[in-house]
C-alpha cells in the first residue's frame, strides 16, 4: 500500500514537471511572443523573458523585433530612353508590429522580398540611365515609399532602400567612354585657348614695352639661348631673322636722323697728290688729237693761194684743192676693214669650155 502510494507520488511529480517543462517559455530581449489560444489570438503579446503557456491549448509564436538586412536580386529592365541595364539593391526593415506580422501575411520576409522585386523594376522603366547613375538618392526614396505602403498594414516598416549596383552592356559601356573621353577633350581644349588668350595678351603688352627699347629684343632672344644652351650635350643653331634686321634698322633710323640734324658737316674737296694735280693740268693744257688736226688743217687752208675763177655762163664751182695740199693738210684716214662682196651663184654656161 505504501509502495503504491510512493509511486502514485513520484508519477504526479513527474507529470507536473513535465507539464511545468511544456508550458514555460523564454522569450529574448529582440523578440516578442504572439500567443494564440485554440487558433484564436490573444490580446497581449508577450514581452521578453519568462512565461508560461497551456501546452496543447495555447501556442507561442516567437517574432524578431531586428533589423533585417536583405538583398533584392539583381533585376533586367529597360529604362526609359530604351537602354537594357540590370539593377540589384539592399533593403533594411523591421516588424513593428508582432500580431500584424503573424495574422496579417503568411510569411513577411517573403513577401517584402517580392514587393521589393517589383518595385525595382517598376523604378528601372521610369527612369533615365542617367538618374540611375547620378540621382540615386531621389531613385532610393522613391522606391522607399513603393514598398513602404503596402507593408505597413504588415506591421512591418521600411528603414531604408539602396540601389548598389547598375550593370550596363559593353557596348554602353564603351559609348559613354567615347563621351566622357570626348567631353574631357572639349574641355580641356577650352582650358589651353583661354591660356592662349592670357598668354597672347600678356605677351602684347611684353612686346609694346620691348618697342619702345630695342636693345630688349635682343637681350631677351640672349636669355633664350643660355636657357637653351643650358645642357651641353648639344649643339645649338642661332637663327638670325631678317625681320629683326628689319626692325633694329627702323629702330636706328630716328636716332641717325637726329644725330645727322645736330651735326651738319661741311663738305670739303678731295685733297689731290701732287703728281695727280700736274697730270691732270697737262691734260688740260694738252688739246685732243682731233682738235690739233682741225687746227692745222685750217692753217694750211688759210696759207695755200687760191686760183681766180673763171668767168663761165653757168654757176660757178669752187675749185678742188690740190692732191698735194689735201694729202699734207688732211690726216690720213685709217683704213676701212673690206667689206665682204656678196656672193652670187654662178649660172652654168650654155656652151662648153674650151679645152687647153
Amino acid at each position: 500500500m505504501v509502495q503504491e502510494l510512493v509511486i502514485a507520488i513520484v508519477a504526479a511529480v513527474a507529470a507536473c514537471a513535465l507539464y511545468t517543462a511544456a508550458a514555460a517559455k523564454v522569450v529574448k530581449q529582440y523578440e516578442r511572443g504572439v500567443v494564440l489560444r485554440l487558433g484564436r489570438l490573444r490580446n497581449d503579446v508577450r514581452g521578453p523573458g519568462f512565461t508560461m503557456v497551456l501546452p496543447g491549448v495555447e501556442r507561442l509564436r516567437k517574432v524578431n523585433m531586428q533589423i533585417v538586412t536583405m538583398p533584392v536580386p539583381a533585376q533586367d529592365g529597360i529604362t526609359r530612353d530604351n537602354v537594357t541595364v540590370r539593377v540589384d539593391a539592399v533593403i533594411y526593415f523591421k516588424v513593428v508590429d508582432a500580431a500584424s506580422a503573424v495574422i496579417q501575411v503568411e510569411d513577411y520576409r517573403f513577401a517584402v522580398s517580392q514587393m521589393a522585386q517589383t518595385s525595382l523594376r517598376s523604378i528601372i522603366g521610369k527612369s533615365d540611365l542617367d538618374d540611375l547613375l547620378s540621382n540615386r538618392e531621389k531613385l532610393n526614396q522613391g522606391l522607399e515609399l513603393m514598398i513602404d505602403s503596402p507593408a505597413v498594414g504588415w506591421g512591418v516598416q521600411i528603414d531604408r532602400v539602396e540601389i548598389k549596383d547598375v550593370s550596363l552592356p559593353e557596348t554602353m559601356k564603351r559609348s559613354m567612354a567615347r563621351q566622357a573621353e570626348a567631353d574631357r577633350e572639349r574641355r580641356a581644349r577650352v582650358i589651353n585657348a583661354d591660356a592662349e588668350l592670357q598668354a597672347s595678351k600678356k605677351l602684347a603688352e611684353a612686346a609694346k614695352e620691348m618697342s619702345s627699347q630695342p636693345a630688349a629684343l635682343q637681350l631677351r632672344l640672349l636669355q633664350t639661348v643660355v636657357a637653351v644652351a643650358a645642357e651641353k650635350n648639344s649643339t645649338l643653331v642661332l637663327p638670325f631673322p631678317v625681320e629683326l634686321l628689319r626692325f633694329l634698322e627702323r629702330a636706328q633710323q630716328p636716332v641717325q636722323q637726329q644725330q645727322l640734324g645736330q651735326q651738319q658737316p661741311v663738305p670739303q674737296e678731295p685733297v689731290q697728290e701732287p703728281a695727280q694735280q700736274q697730270s691732270v693740268q697737262q691734260q688740260a693744257a694738252e688739246p685732243p688729237q682731233a682738235v690739233r688736226a682741225q687746227q692745222s688743217t685750217q692753217q694750211l687752208h688759210a696759207q695755200a693761194p687760191r686760183p681766180a675763177p673763171r668767168p663761165r655762163p653757168g654757176p660757178a664751182r669752187r675749185p678742188a684743192p690740190a692732191p698735194s695740199q689735201q694729202t699734207a693738210a688732211a690726216p690720213a684716214p685709217m683704213p676701212a676693214p673690206p667689206a665682204a662682196a656678196p656672193v652670187r651663184p654662178s649660172r652654168p654656161s650654155a656652151k662648153p669650155l674650151a679645152k687647153h
